[in-house]
């Protein structure tokens, strides 16, 4: 883990104790990335630890089991989780925040500098530990109310966890083909980097193109190599078709209508 800047050493000094109950990749991870932001961090213990004497508690734990880690916690602390999906309801009757990473935990040492953060705090003080735990750790801060949670957690999942389903359906593919997976990273980083800077922009390919054709003999070759996978591919060819229109809807009325046409 690398050292933080000086700010954000001293922004973890000014935590106070902080308890991480979980001994898991998040839970070893957010211990290490705390220290190195100075902050006096007890943990990672383990589940059905009570945390005495902290003035944070982080809960490391898998979802379903929230609620029974923070029904053990003495009251006084504040407790949080990591949670993206869960609400602070499990974590009654304690005065709760969150702070969810928007990136994948692989092992100990990962570091969460730049990194999005979504938070959220049953009041203002706890809101205010989740905003000052992100900003000694270097993340970037964003609310998400509880109404909000399963949507966004639902964003992350198809943002990340679709993605490699579909280069996994990518890879099989060029496997009937004897092409490597190797040979499509450049191409999907290239691609996620203008997804980032220029969103819907970034569709290039021959359904952007109206190529017909193209397609038709694509969905010939799934059907033949992949059949288990052609209703995939006409789910995801539907879809693309959906965002080629709203992309060209839109620019139309970016750019208005040219000399001699109407609008409609």
């Amino acid at each position: 883990m690398p050292d933080l800047d000086p700010d954000h050493a001293r922004a973890g000094g000014a935590l106070g104790v902080i308890a991480i109950v979980g001994d898991g990749r998040v839970g070893r991870s957010m211990a290490a990335a705390l220290r190195a932001a100075g902050a006096d961090v007890r943990g990672p213990l383990g589940r059905g630890d009570t945390a005495a004497d902290a003035d944070l508690v982080l809960l490391a734990v898998p979802d379903a089991e929230i609620a029974a880690a923070a029904v053990l916690i003495a009251r006084g602390p504040l407790v949080g989780h990591f949670s993206g999906a869960s609400t602070l309801g499990p974590l009654a009757p304690h005065e709760a925040f969150s702070i969810h990473p928007l990136t994948t935990v692989a092992g100990g040492d990962a570091s969460f500098d730049g990194v999005p953060a979504a938070v959220a705090g049953s009041t203002p003080r706890a809101l205010t530990a989740a905003r000052a735990l992100a900003d000694a750790l270097g993340m970037a801060p964003f609310e998400v109310a509880d109404a909000d949670r399963a949507a966004y957690h639902a964003a992350a999942s198809i943002a990340s966890n679709f993605l490699v389903t579909l280069e996994w359906f990518a890879e099989d593919l060029a496997a009937t083909a004897g092409v490597p997976r190797e040979a499509f990273a450049p191409l999907v980083r290239a691609t996620v980097e203008n997804w980032q800077s220029d969103g819907a922009a970034a569709l290039t390919g021959p359904i952007s193109r109206g190529d017909d054709e193209t397609v038709a003999r694509q969905r010939v070759a799934v059907q033949e190599r992949l059949p288990q996978r052609a209703e995939l591919f006409d789910a995801l060819v539907a879809a693309t078709r959906e965002l080629a229109a709203a992309r060209t809807s839109t620019a139309a009325r970016a750019t208005g209508p040219r000399a001699g046409e109407t609008s409609w």
